[in-house]
């Protein structure tokens, strides 16, 4: 993969994947402005029946009239209007209801959150909130329908939107509630965050919001560490990465004895995952030897990536202050002071002949008393130092917290938030990921070339999003959420049979 930098980030771009509070209802602002600005807020059915092809559960024709109406205001629609010219601001509302009514996949969305062909709570009572523009966000928004929420991000061309927890009453309904308590999650994916910056106390090609392909492999190294764990110790087979948009990845995990998972038992997930914390200083929480199986697989699946992404491509000790680093984590003051000799004369040595150093140095006796095994354990802790995952944690722990949707557009960097296929985790590059104005373009190409040498017939059943560069993802996404949809049914023919008196 050729080494590139992304796109610089937009002065002012949304916060990434914040919890924001509460937005006023009607009943709290006689105006009727339930916005929230995030400079405040910051401070702390689809009732189409399921056919029986598979085809018919992923049906994304326009959107049906529907009897039920949703909890977001509505904007004056200007449908009619002539479609204004496109906009290189990738944020810009003309770009994004483009975006939302030809090429975002609203169906196998509803269905990946219902767990069902038709509307039920677990998306009907479910939390959306939009983020607008000028730092507004409206939170408990809830729709019964694919097609209701396909309309109103049409409508409302919200630079985000993101997904919570399916409450106890729809969240419309939350302040008509004599108690309090009465209105509480009770399902929710279990998801997780990993972040480029988290990872800037050890890499040295970009900071900050900048990636490359160089340092987007500290991603690829946490994906796989995660993604093993949750699959073979937890069980877990619902498992859906996606990329951020911009310099991380999200997973989302939707078996049902994940969905049900209280904050206790996420906490406890996320504890079993996170043996770095405080991600400043990437300090090691006490590993007991010998090692936990996972911590051995992770090992395991890390140490190529510690030789070549580490050592060779990041170079994380070329520098005496890099050094310092390094020589910080060795418990033995007579062979950092050899280390630090000898590297002080010869000031041109990589990261891997220094690690060759530690290695040799401390094998010559006069100048380390660390035993054969003490040596092995210090060199395995420096490697996970600097290839095991770090997590937001604080994200998998709570079952109220929100998380932005797959398949929106980022407003930096204009990519939309695409899964990532596991088949292929080494060969995804961020950089190739489509970019909403590059899209609506292939939209139009694709009608100037293929489609003028089709019949009306033929043209009309091919749907925009199949005319770009989103088909594949889309394509994946929707096996996915089959996958998803068949296991439900087993589960809920198990159940009715269970039931069943003779």
């Amino acid at each position: 993969m050729p080494h590139a930098v992304s796109p610089e980030r937009e002065s002012a771009a949304t916060p990434e994947d914040t919890t924001v509070e509460d937005a006023p209802t009607q009943e709290d602002n006689p105006g009727g402005d339930d916005d929230v600005d995030m400079a405040d807020a910051l401070a702390e059915p689809d009732t189409k029946p399921a056919g029986n092809a598979l085809e018919d559960m992923f049906d994304d024709d326009d959107e049906e009239e529907d009897e039920f109406s949703s909890s977001a205001p509505s904007r004056p629609d200007n449908s009619s209007q002539p479609a204004a010219p496109i906009s290189t601001k990738f944020s810009d509302p003309e770009n994004l209801r483009q975006f939302y009514q030809r090429l975002c996949p609203f169906r196998p969305l509803f269905q990946w959150l219902n767990h069902s062909a038709n509307p039920q709570p677990d998306f009907t009572n479910r939390e959306f909130s939009f983020w607008l523009p000028g730092n507004k966000v409206r939170r408990y928004l809830s729709f019964p329908s694919a097609d209701l929420l396909k309309r109103q991000c049409v409508q409302m061309t919200p630079e985000r939107f993101e997904i919570g927890p399916q409450y106890s009453v729809n969240p419309k309904d939350r302040k008509t509630i004599k108690n309090a308590s009465a209105f509480r999650p009770i399902m929710k994916e279990l998801v997780f965050d990993i972040d480029m910056t988290d990872y800037d106390p050890i890499r040295t090609c970009c900071s900050g919001t900048k990636i490359c392909s160089k340092c987007w492999q500290f991603i690829v190294m946490a994906i796989k560490v995660v993604d093993a764990a949750l699959r073979e110790d937890f069980g877990f087979q619902h498992i859906l990465w996606v990329y951020s948009g911009r310099r991380g990845a999200h997973a989302w995990i939707s078996d049902k004895r994940a969905r049900e998972m209280d904050d206790s038992k996420r906490k406890a997930v996320a504890n079993y995952l996170e043996i770095l914390r405080g991600n400043e200083n990437g300090k090691r929480l006490g590993l007991r030897r010998p090692l936990h199986p996972h911590i051995a697989r992770s090992l395991k699946l890390l140490d190529p990536y510690f030789q070549n992404e580490v050592l060779n491509d990041q170079d994380p000790w070329q520098s005496t202050e890099q050094a310092e680093k390094l020589l910080n984590l060795l418990p033995d003051k007579s062979l950092t002071d050899a280390l630090k000799k000898k590297w002080d004369s010869s000031a041109d040595r990589s990261s891997n002949q220094k690690w060759i150093d530690v290695n040799s140095m401390a094998e010559a006796g006069s100048l380390s008393t660390l035993s054969t095994t003490q040596l092995r354990d210090v060199r395995q802790d420096i490697r996970l130092e600097y290839t095991y995952p770090r997590l937001d944690a604080g994200v998998t722990k709570t079952t109220n917290h929100l998380l932005k949707s797959p398949f929106v557009v980022h407003p930096g960097t204009g990519r939309v938030c695409v899964p990532i296929d596991m088949r292929s985790l080494e060969d995804f590059d961020p950089f190739a990921v489509p970019v909403v104005t590059d899209l609506i373009a292939e939209i139009d190409e694709w009608d100037q070339k293929q489609g003028a040498n089709m019949s009306d017939e033929d043209r009309s059943k091919v749907q925009d999003w199949q005319k770009t560069s989103l088909k594949s993802y889309i394509e994946y996404f929707k096996g996915h959420v089959a996958s998803l949809l068949k296991e439900e049914g087993k589960g809920k023919r198990g159940r009715e049979d269970e039931g069943m008196e003779f």
